[in-house]
C-alpha cells in the first residue's frame, strides 16, 4: 500500500565535523620514576635477550667447517 514518508532530520550528522566541544579533557598523568624504570628494564631485557640470541645464534649458522670440527667416524676407516 501507500507508505507515509517523514522527514528524518539529518542535519545533525553535518554538524558533527564542526562541533567543537567547550569541554577540555583532563591533563594526562606523568608516569612515575618507578614506571619509568621499570619501563627502561623491561626495554633493556628484551634488547639484551635479542642481542644475546643473535650471538649464540650466529656461530649455528655458519656454512663453513672450522679446523677443530672435522669428525670422522671409525666405522668408515675400518673397510
Amino acid at each position: 500500500m501507500f507508505r507515509r514518508r517523514e522527514a528524518v532530520p539529518f542535519a545533525f550528522v553535518a554538524e558533527a565535523d564542526r562541533f567543537r566541544s567547550n569541554v577540555t579533557p583532563p591533563p594526562r598523568e606523568r608516569p612515575s620514576v618507578s614506571q619509568l624504570a621499570g619501563r627502561t628494564l623491561i626495554g633493556l631485557t628484551i634488547a639484551c635477550g635479542l642481542v644475546g640470541s643473535l650471538l649464540f645464534g650466529l656461530p649455528s649458522l655458519e656454512t663453513g667447517r672450522a679446523a677443530g670440527h672435522s669428525q670422522q667416524s671409525q666405522a668408515s676407516d675400518s673397510r
